[in-house]
């Protein structure tokens, strides 16, 4: 290896918690060639970036993805024993079970549905509230709807979408707010492991074709049922991913308050410029910084060495705001994706590749979905907004509006109105 292949002796991991979604994008403007290579906790990492890394990356002969999550993510974010912690065969046959219950118009029409009545019976009291805070709105409607879904009983929605929120709120920092994640994580887990058991012992009822019952009755390449725990692990990764669109319903509401003539396009120009406007919130606005997996032989990039057992890292911040693949990328403005769909592997918020054969995430077609759906609603509404604190500190990971956006005085407009402004 020589001195241009080697990762720097100071380990960038402090740089990284100070910077957050900075990090990288730093490191590519003091960068000359096609990686940048850094340590991180003590290991070697290469990032990459651009259409063709998506591609790189996500060839299982290149990199594995398993083997290269931190156990704190896994206690927190994903669960031990996730699809996201399988690769090959395995996490083809696991993944199908996702796919099956994500994809498809009519799928993703049905949890639309769901979340689209728990907004409706949430915002009729809003008007009788002095402020709400729309981010804490957002999980719990989302929660409701997607546990509708899922044919998930809940008997206390609230705490359920505490935790859920908490689960991706603290899977990247140390401190309160993991500590605060993995509890969530563990009491998710029990609640619906039992759940679990109790349906095999038939002392509850799964919905037929509901996420419930797939995940129940799913067999893994053994041809065994999950166990619950690992059943319990797989529910949550439908209930916490869906859960998670209130960072970008909250997003929705900062652009909507800082670009007036975007609301005005969204409640106005009908379904092609809500599909637009999702996609550029998925753009703009901070989420995933990078992926990261690990290097399953020497391989070469570019003319570049990643040495096996390296970190990979995809940076996904990054290349969402690469000038050299998107025009004035720090300016938010969803004409960009009016005159054509976002390529498969330039837009990368929740990661990139092919959903069914790779591990690029099989929800985000209903993300897509329940910001077409949502925006326009919230656009329709009429509110005030006080003062309050709307920075997005990219330092914190994940990134979330300050004040989680506060709504005063909301009024709903008549029912006339409403209908045209939220149709798509």
């Amino acid at each position: 290896m020589n001195d241009r292949s080697r990762p720097p002796l100071l380990d960038s991991s402090p740089a990284l918690l100070a910077k957050g979604y900075a990090w990288l994008p730093d490191r590519w403007r003091r960068t000359d060639g096609p990686v940048v290579r850094a340590r991180l906790m003590g290991q070697h990492a290469v990032a990459l970036r651009g259409p063709e890394a998506v591609r790189f990356f996500y060839d299982e002969r290149h990199v594995e993805r398993g083997t290269a999550l931190p156990g704190p993510v896994l206690s927190t974010l994903f669960g031990h024993g996730a699809v996201h912690t399988l690769d090959g065969r395995a996490h083809r046959v696991r993944k199908g079970m996702f796919l099956s219950l994500l994809s498809g118009p009519q799928a993703v029409a049905g949890l639309v549905e769901c979340v689209t009545a728990a907004w409706e019976e949430t915002v009729a009291s809003w008007p009788g509230r002095p402020s709400v805070v729309l981010f804490d709105e957002a999980s719990r409607i989302l929660t409701r709807g997607v546990c509708r879904w899922a044919g998930v009983p809940l008997l206390d929605g609230d705490e359920v979408a505490r935790d859920l929120v908490a689960m991706v709120d603290g899977f990247a920092t140390p401190g309160p707010r993991h500590w605060r994640a993995r509890r969530a994580r563990a009491r998710s887990e029990s609640w619906l492991a039992q759940l679990v058991e109790d349906v095999r012992a038939g002392l509850a009822t799964a919905p037929a074709g509901s996420a419930l019952d797939v995940v129940v009755r799913h067999r893994g390449l053994d041809g065994e049922f999950l166990d619950p725990h690992t059943a319990a692990v797989e529910l949550l990764n439908v209930l916490r991913p869906t859960a998670a669109v209130c960072w970008f319903v909250t997003y929705a509401g900062h652009a909507l308050h800082h670009r007036p003539d975007v609301r005005r396009r969204l409640i106005e120009d009908g379904s092609a410029y809500a599909v637009a406007f999702a996609h550029e919130l998925r753009r703009f606005y901070p989420f995933a910084p990078f992926v990261g997996g690990r290097a399953v032989s020497d391989l070469r990039w570019r003319g570049e060495l990643i040495p096996a057992g390296a970190l990979v890292l995809l940076d996904l911040f990054g290349q969402d705001h690469d000038p050299g693949l998107w025009e004035e990328p720090y300016t938010f403005d969803p004409r960009r994706f009016l005159a054509r769909p976002p390529a498969r592997d330039a837009l990368v918020p929740q990661g990139g590749g092919d959903p069914a054969a790779g591990h690029r995430c099989p929800g985000e077609d209903v993300t897509v979905a329940l910001l077409c759906a949502l925006g326009p609603r919230l656009a329709g509404l009429a509110y005030d907004v006080p003062e309050q604190d709307l920075r997005i500190p990219l330092n914190r990971v994940p990134a979330r509006v300050s004040s989680g956006f506060v709504l005063r005085a909301v009024r709903v407009p008549s029912s006339a109105y409403r209908l045209r402004t939220v149709v798509s």
